[in-house]
This record gives structure tokens, sequence and C-alpha cells, in this order.
């Protein structure tokens, strides 16, 4: 069967919650629908490579569960009982609930909820701007960088690093705590490059032998939590054995007798004993990057997913500062881009409207705000009102049974802004139904790359969709909040936001589809130095200069932080009761819990299961493919066993956000996670959870 000819094909932006943010052609058909989405290949970065779960993405626009009307809530919370309404009707609604709870409890009652469902700012971050006009609680946002940020910030004062694209220059690669194959496929695309034309060794820091393991020349499975005691004995065989660069240390660090001696006890020995790595391979490790001055480090989310992922990231970091890496095209590290691209957002956001100084509720501890935890809530009112946009907090946020237990109060006014009947728009009051990324305008941020890409409007939402830009403005109107904002269209807002930072004109911007934010190479590099104010690299990190830096707070006594680049043992500890360690590793054919209800990737991903070493599986009477239960005091979630030989005993890896339905039981995999804030600054600890498992009594036929 032929597929379609395309009238036309235009270039996009993938919308969603990965830092690779790709550069898109898209065919249109002549019936005004979505054909092929290809990766674009004249962007260096993408180069014509893109997942598999967006090359069919017609699958999730043209969706048939789409949702395309108002829904307004007519039996019991979750009863799935709904009645279509019209869109004033549900806006004045909205409105009248809004006004009623900020006059009977304040304002601060109120409080709009999103994160990255899409990673375009103007329908991401424009709920900023009801926040900000109507005085109402913010959101502290630490679900998924409020780890890694700090740790990597800990050391280079900034944000920043040398241009991903640079691993195609690099002799050794090394790709620490993230499944690339899975969450970043275009990391892969510039790693072969390099192995390709270079000869590069790639190596794999991990968990699990996953798929990005496979392609590598080194792969390192060490236990969950155990990364920072790696990165110390690494540091600690190049000063034994005469591989690190003293005179670029002298230079650039902040490098000194006392961390020397702080990690003459850090032997690989020593590590071994936590990681559970051979020996050897931590000294082969140690070895390869101290001998290769051109070793790029690609340092993930995954790996500071943990109680101690923020000092876990910053020991990986001190690595190439002691090799001295960054001296090199090719070497050195990187995290994230997001702390350069200077974006004048104050008019999306609203910033000239604030009212007060209203509080600022941690995002990841959403269970026990809405269950009337009083130190989540900051000692203040409870919250009797939600608009949620872009996520999805009853799959994704941690502690399901608190996050469900808190959304089903009666007294929760909850407004829903969705594309399909997710299970927390399952709990709402109210249901709006929401555009997708082709069917409006909007620019995205590359985290993991250089450039400010736009995406415009090039088909029809179906249905009544609208966009979230549009129900924002909507409903500050209706609410009495009349600015100039609040009437101005998407690609007005692109415009000024470009305008106010010194970017060229969005006419200019949308013939090629980006602005390229590099930074010259030997900036990059921190060639010149870093980003303190002595412009050297920290082994020792002033963890009070990175909160005042980035406005964190503190969610531990810092008092307790270590001195220096080191393991931190402050992880969920495994005991008699609960002998295994969890972690919940991102699937490859859904991206949190985006995709999970589309038949392509349904089909790749099967059914809930988790894997569990064959010698573990032995000892437990369990068998490839046989239903197991899996518990901690937070709950249990019922799943099919893998038996998979590339884990440590003792850990046990559940890939992928299923639906909650999709789990005999209807709980799903955050049901075990912890919704404490992990120190220093807050963000949760996905990949921290002790767990018992065993045999369920019943097994599938």
């Amino acid at each position: 069967m032929n597929a379609p000819v395309p009238q036309r094909t235009i270039r996009s932006v993938c919308p969603h919650d990965c830092p690779s943010v790709c550069a898109l052609d898209v065919d249109l058909l002549a019936d005004g629908r979505v054909g092929r989405v290809r990766g674009a290949k004249d962007d260096p970065y993408t180069a014509g490579v893109i997942c598999e779960k967006v090359a069919r993405y017609a699958e999730r626009i043209h969706h048939p569960d789409r949702l395309l009307h108002p829904l307004r809530r007519i039996g019991p919370k979750g009863a799935g009982q709904w009645q279509r309404i019209s869109w004033d009707e549900a806006l004045d609604e909205i409105a009248a609930r809004f006004l009623e709870i900020e006059n009977t409890h304040g304002p601060e009652s109120v409080w709009p909820y999103f994160y990255a469902g899409t990673m375009g700012h103007v329908h991401r971050d424009g709920i900023e701007r009801l926040r900000a006009v109507r005085g109402y609680s913010h959101q502290y946002e630490t679900i998924c960088v409020g780890l890694p940020w700090p740790g990597y910030i800990a050391g280079t004062g900034l944000l920043g690093g040398v241009n991903p694209e640079q691993m195609a220059e690099a002799d050794c690669v090394v790709i620490w705590g993230t499944n690339a194959v899975h969450t970043q496929v275009n990391v892969m695309t510039h790693a072969m490059r390099a192995r390709k034309t270079r000869g590069a060794r790639i190596v794999v820091i991990d968990i699990y032998r996953n798929a990005t393991m496979e392609q590598a020349d080194m792969g390192l499975v060490l236990r969950p939590g155990t990364d920072g005691a790696l990165a110390v004995a690494a540091m600690h065989v190049l000063l034994r054995d005469g591989l690190a660069d003293r005179a670029y240390m002298e230079k650039y660090t902040d490098f000194s007798p006392e961390f020397e001696a702080h990690l003459a006890a850090r032997t690989p020995e020593w590590a071994s004993e936590i990681t559970g790595l051979p020996v050897a391979e931590i000294e082969a490790f140690a070895h390869l990057v101290g001998k290769t001055p051109r070793t790029f480090f690609r340092l993930g989310y995954g790996f500071s997913r943990q109680r101690n992922g923020s000092t876990a990231v910053h020991a990986a970091l001190c690595i190439p500062a002691m090799t001295g890496a960054w001296q090199h095209r090719g070497g050195g590290a990187f995290h994230s881009n997001s702390g350069t691209f200077a974006l004048d957002k104050s008019r999306l956001e609203g910033t000239h409207l604030q009212k007060g100084r209203p509080r600022l509720l941690d995002m990841s501890e959403i269970g026990p705000i809405l269950t009337g935890d009083p130190k989540a809530l900051q000692g203040g009112k409870p919250v009797h009102a939600m608009i949620v946009q872009n996520t999805n907090p009853a799959s994704v946020a941690p502690d399901q049974k608190k996050v469900r237990e808190g959304l089903l109060r009666d007294d929760l006014f909850l407004v829903v802004h969705e594309q399909f009947m997710t299970e927390t728009a399952e709990l709402a009051d109210i249901v709006l139904p929401a555009t997708m990324f082709l069917e409006h305008n909007d620019y995205y941020t590359r985290g993991g790359h250089t450039r400010v890409l736009y995406g415009p409007a090039v088909v029809k939402a179906p249905g009544e969709a609208r966009s979230n830009h549009d129900v924002i403005n909507a409903i500050a109107l209706r609410l009495g909040s009349d600015d100039p904002v609040f009437h101005a269209g998407d690609r007005d807002i692109v415009a000024d936001t470009f305008a106010r930072s010194d970017y060229p004109p969005l006419d200019e911007v949308e013939k090629t589809g980006f602005v390229d934010r590099e930074r010259p190479d030997d900036v990059a590099r921190f060639a010149h130095g870093f980003g303190w104010p002595d412009h050297r690299f920290r082994f020792k990190p002033n963890w009070q200069d990175v909160a005042d830096r980035k406005g964190y707070r503190w969610s531990c006594d810092p008092a307790i932080m270590p001195v220096f680049a080191d393991h931190w043992a402050v992880n969920e500890a495994a005991d008699d009761e609960h002998p295994f360690k969890l972690a919940t590793s991102p699937a490859r054919a859904f991206l949190n819990s985006t995709f999970n209800q589309t038949p392509g990737s349904l089909r790749r991903e099967g059914e809930p299961s988790v894997f569990i070493h064959p010698a573990d599986a032995l000892r437990l009477g369990i068998g490839e493919g046989d239903a197991v239960i899996v518990g901690n005091r937070r709950g249990s979630v019922e799943l099919k066993a893998r038996l998979h030989d590339g884990l440590r005993t003792g850990v046990l890896i559940a890939e992928g956000l299923h639906r909650n339905r999709a789990h005999r039981g209807g709980q799903g995999i955050n049901m075990l996670t912890s919704a404490e804030p992990a120190p220093p600054f807050g963000g949760a600890a996905f990949h921290d959870a002790a767990v018992w498992i065993r045999k369920a009594a019943y097994q599938a036929k």
C-alpha cells in the first residue's frame, strides 16, 4: 500500500519533555491531516534522526480518543460520568469558582500546576501570568531538575557546557546516567560519529545493561545511588597513577592538599564494596579517561534521581576537571544549556502583574500538599482549587496514594486542560480540550543543545480544542484581570519575547526555524575560567552559593552536606523488610506518561513489567513472565517479571510509565516512590525506593 503523497512539508519542532528538542520536517496531506514526521536533516544536532515515538506522531495527533469538547463532572469524582458543555459555560464556572475560593480562603488557596508536557514556552509558562495577576500560590519546580542542576552548578558556576555536537570530535565519550537510545537518540548520533570517524571509545555508566550500554565499548553496571563512589574512586586512581593534570588544576580549580587527602581513602576497593563494580573495572575506567585528553562527559538526568543525586552529579563532573579534559575540543562535560539562553519572559510570565509575595509550593510534594501536610503547605491554608496544564500528576508525581487521595477531595475544585483523558483528567471537575504543537504557535529551547526553535501553527485543531495560551487569557479576563498581555495572540508573545531578548525578529527566525545561541567555543569550554567569581572549578562546593545563584531553598540542614566531592550515603536503604532497590527507568516508546495511549508505543512496550536478576528470581521462586507484586510502606504494584542478568542482584528496574489501568489492581509504579524532598534543595528521587517483591498468588494462564 502506497503512502499518501504530501501536499507540502513544513518545518516544526518536537514539543515534548526531552533535552534534544528535535527539529522536524512534517508532511501535511491534502486532507489537512499529518503524514510522515522526520528529523530535519539540515539541523546539525537533530541530523535527520528522531525517536520512534515522535516518528509515529500522526498516531497521536489523529488519535480517536483525543478530547474534543469541554466536559463537566456529573457523578462522583473519578466515576467517569461527564456532561458535554460549551466553552462559555466551562469558563464561566471556572471563573465563578475561583473567585468564590479567592474570597473565602484567600488567593493562595488556588494553585495553578504545570510542567514540561510541552517544552514550548508560551503554552507552558503562560500559566505564570494567571498566578501573578491573581496572587495565586507559585510552584517550586523541583520534580525533574531540582537535583541535577545544583550538582552541575556546584562545580562550574553555570548551567552550560561544551556544545554537544563536539562529541563527534571526542576520542572517548562517557554517557553517564542516561539511556540515550530511549531518551535522547541524538546523543548516540554524535557519539557514534566519533567512533566511526575517530575510533572513539564509548563508555556507558548506568544501573542496568540497557539499549545504550549494548552499544558501548565499556559498560559499567553499578548499584543505584552509588555513582559518587565510582567518581571519587576514579579520581583516586588518577592521582595515584599520575594521570591527573596538576598544572590545569592549579590554574583553573580549587584543588587542595585537603581534597587530595580526602581522596586518599576513596580507593577502588572501597568503591567496589559500595558500587558492586569489580576493582579492575574501576581502574580500567579511570585509566581510559586519564589517558584520553579528548574525553567528553555527557551527564544525564537518570543518576541524579536519588537522594544523593546532586552530590553524585557534582562528583562525576569533577573527573574532567581533574584530567583537564576541558582544554581540548571534543573534551569537557555537558548536562544542560538551560542557563545560557538569556530570554526575557517578563511579558509572557506577567511579572509586571505580580501581586504580593505568594508562597512557593513544591510541585514534587503535590500529594502531601493536597492531603494537608502542614510542612508541605508551609504553615499556610489548604489548596482548594487547581488548574493543571502540561502534566499528569495522577501518574507522574511521587507517592501516588497521597496524590490520588488529595485530588479526590470533594472540597478541591480541579480543572484539567488536556489532550486526552489522562489519570488526572479522570479526577477533574471540569476537563478542557487542548491543542497539540502543530495547532498553535510557540518557541522551544534546547537544554540539550544550543538553539531556540520556532514552531508555527500549521493544522486546524480538532473539535473545540483550544490552546493553553488562549485558556489562560480567557480565565484571567473573566476574573476581571484586564491587561494587554491577556489580549495578545501566541505568535505576538513569541515576537515580543524575542524582541525583549535581543533575538532577531520573528519574521527572520521563521526563515530558518531557529536562533542559534551557541557560545564561543572557548567560553563554552571554560577555557578562561569557570563561572564562579574566582573563575575556578570547585571540588569543594559552596552549596549556599548555588542556592543564592538560582534562588533555591534548603530542604535539609546545610551542615550535613559533604565538604568535598564524595559518595553520600543518604539514600533509602534496603533492609530485611525491603531488601531490593527499585528504579523506575524510562521506556523507549513512552515519554513519562506521554505516548502511553498510542498504538505503536503500546505494541512496543507491552504490559507493565519489572527486571529482576535471575539469581534473585531463582531464590524467590519467580520465573520469566510470572505475575509479581512489588511493594513498600507507600503501596504496592502488580507487574510481570522479566529476568535480566544485566543488573546487580538486589536491584529491580521497572521501565516506563504505563497507564495505571494497564496494571492489574489499577495502581502505577509511582505508588512506590517517595515525595520527600531530596537534599539539598528538593527534587523527586524516582530511582530511590526500597521495596520487597513476591510472586503473586494468581498467575496468568
